[in-house]
């Protein structure tokens, strides 16, 4: 054989190497993963109704960093340039993993961040800041806590396509001391968080709420309001909880959704995510992951599924759902204090049965989260 003709094999070659690289890359509807950009640490990520990735991150001194938020448009192939949230140099905090920022995107895209703030002695303010109508850069932070203070775990904020917005967080009752007298309280806002009305406690069933673990609030695309969070009654009963409001934030109805006895706080957080099978719930209970579908029509809940395996360290779950049905949990594993983890996943089909695609990875950073969105092609990202 020539020369020229080794040359033309080669190259044949080469090139069914590279065309197979490519379509196992670009297979659709697989499982991918995504570092954070910039590295950055706790990812929180949401997807509006133009197919607009949204995504927020920590960077810095732990225990006075920055928030920094980038937009993508072709599924985090490529990010903007990032924007500082805070306007306040090193207002964040991430020890703890629950304490950092959240996101929702609410009417005409708008972009709404929430955090708890890092001041010089310590927690210092439930914040929140909204990017401003023309994008270029986030409003000055605000301390949306009226009479509400004693600050411990994560917030978190909610917003809706009409314009309502809610910052949510747990302290004890103004006056009082202890987890037991820990209430979630609700600031709402009807002008796309231009103002906000003086807080108001959601639940009037005395729960408690577990200091230092967070909790998680939501808006689905019909209004309501949801709230994830952990109980602190007789600082043993460290239920999950989930309170649903119907009427825009006025009024909520408690729902006891696991049990878990333990004299001690877990450090737990929370996760929603809206699709095409309904609002979709994860949680935390000894050690396991769990996640469940809520009917936004009825409130109807489905019954908790587990991530499958032997539960051992599992915390930090979130999810999403595809149009065709599937839902991913995600969710972290070796995780402690000042100490980073791996990440792992689990795929199910439409009736919730686990499938063969799962996996899992080391390389989830010192006090981070992990986060995951749906794609067009029907598969997965999971940012981490």
């Amino acid at each position: 054989m020539g020369l020229s003709k080794y040359k033309v094999v080669a190259a044949v070659f080469l090139a069914a190497i590279v065309t197979a690289s490519l379509a196992r890359a670009d297979k659709p509807g697989e499982v991918k993963r995504l570092r954070t950009p910039n590295g950055g640490i706790q990812p929180q990520v949401a997807v509006d109704g133009k197919g607009v990735l949204h995504l927020i991150y920590f960077r810095g001194d732990p225990r006075h960093g920055d928030i920094f938020y980038v937009r993508s448009t072709d599924e985090g192939a490529t990010f903007s340039h990032p924007l500082r949230v805070n306007s306040t140099s090193g207002s964040s905090i991430a020890i703890g993993n629950i304490r950092g920022a959240h996101l929702a995107v609410g009417k005409n895209g708008r972009v709404h961040v929430a955090w708890i703030g890092a001041g010089k002695t310590g927690l210092d303010g439930m914040l929140y800041a909204r990017l401003k109508d023309d994008g270029t850069a986030f409003e000055p932070q605000r301390d949306v806590i009226h009479a509400a203070k004693g600050l411990d775990g994560g917030g978190s904020v909610a917003a809706d396509d009409a314009g309502n917005v809610y910052v949510v967080w747990h302290a004890p009752q103004p006056g009082e001391k202890g987890e037991v007298n820990r209430r979630v309280w609700v600031a709402r806002s009807e002008d796309e968080g231009k103002t906000f009305a003086a807080e108001k406690a959601a639940y009037e069933k005395a729960t408690g709420a577990c200091g230092c673990c967070g909790l998680r609030a939501f808006a689905d695309h019909k209004g309501n309001v949801y709230v994830l969070y952990r109980s602190a009654m007789e600082r043993l009963h460290r239920d999950t909880y989930l309170l649903t409001s119907k009427d825009k934030g006025e009024n909520f109805h408690g729902d006891d959704v696991q049990a878990w006895k333990v004299q001690a706080c877990p450090m737990s957080s929370f996760a929603f995510a809206e699709s095409p099978s309904g609002v979709l719930a994860a949680w935390e209970t000894s050690g396991q992951v769990y996640y469940a579908s809520i009917d936004p029509a009825t409130g109807k809940r489905s019954k908790p599924i587990a991530a499958p395996g032997a539960a051992h360290e599992r915390k930090h779950p979130v999810m999403a759902g595809t149009r065709g049905g599937k839902t991913i949990l995600v969710w972290t594993e070796g995780m402690g204090w000042d100490r980073g983890g791996a990440v792992a996943w689990q795929v199910y089909d439409k009736n919730g049965k686990a499938t063969t695609d799962k996996g899992r990875a080391a390389g989830v950073p010192t006090w981070s989260l992990v986060a995951v969105f749906p794609r067009k092609d029907g598969g997965f990202t999971i940012v981490y």
